[in-house]
């Protein structure tokens, strides 16, 4: 099987929605601290946001690793298990960092948002998806998803600013 990330690389459309409105870049992997899991187990930025977030591969394996993803003001959160969770979350609910209640009617909320700037933003997502070879679940599949890992596997994922030893807080206040 090839590499999504590879892929990405390689299909220009979905590279493009993957940055906007994805915020999702795969050149930004370095983070703005020295951080590690409390675990101690590895940690491998591999993308970033236009704001200095990163997402994290955590453990040891391929793309099919747990994904952390710190924003750059001290906040961490679990947010899929392998790169082919992460993208179709970003595919289909690009705005996941405002859906702190997880619920479909606030991602539809800021879906209404998101559409005022961007008119096309469903076919340019389909577009991205079929570039990729990617079937999408509805948000609201997604979001419980999300929201699932975040508050299940998630906890287990704590980020550690290194030269001070302290936590990140989560992302998600539940």
């Amino acid at each position: 099987m090839e590499s999504l990330i590879a892929a990405i690389r390689e299909q220009e459309e979905a590279a493009r929605f993957l940055a906007w409105p994805g915020d999702f870049d795969l050149d930004r992997g370095d983070h703005v601290d020295e951080v590690h899991l409390a675990s101690g187990a590895a940690l491998e930025g591999f993308a970033g946001d236009g704001a200095g977030g990163t997402y994290f591969f955590c453990g040891a394996g391929g793309e099919e690793r747990p994904v952390l993803y710190a924003d750059s003001e001290g906040g961490s959160a679990l947010i899929a298990i392998g790169l082919r969770e992460l993208v179709r979350l970003l595919l289909v609910v690009p705005w996941w960092r405002d859906c702190q209640a997880f619920t479909e009617e606030e991602s539809r909320g800021l879906e209404i948002e998101y559409l005022e700037d961007m008119p096309d933003l469903a076919a340019r997502r389909d577009r991205a998806a079929a570039a990729l070879g990617l079937g999408l679940p509805d948000q609201a599949q997604v979001l419980a998803r999300l929201r699932e890992v975040a508050t299940g596997p998630g906890e287990a994922f704590v980020l550690v600013l290194t030269p001070e030893g302290h936590p990140y807080a989560p992302l998600f206040s539940l």
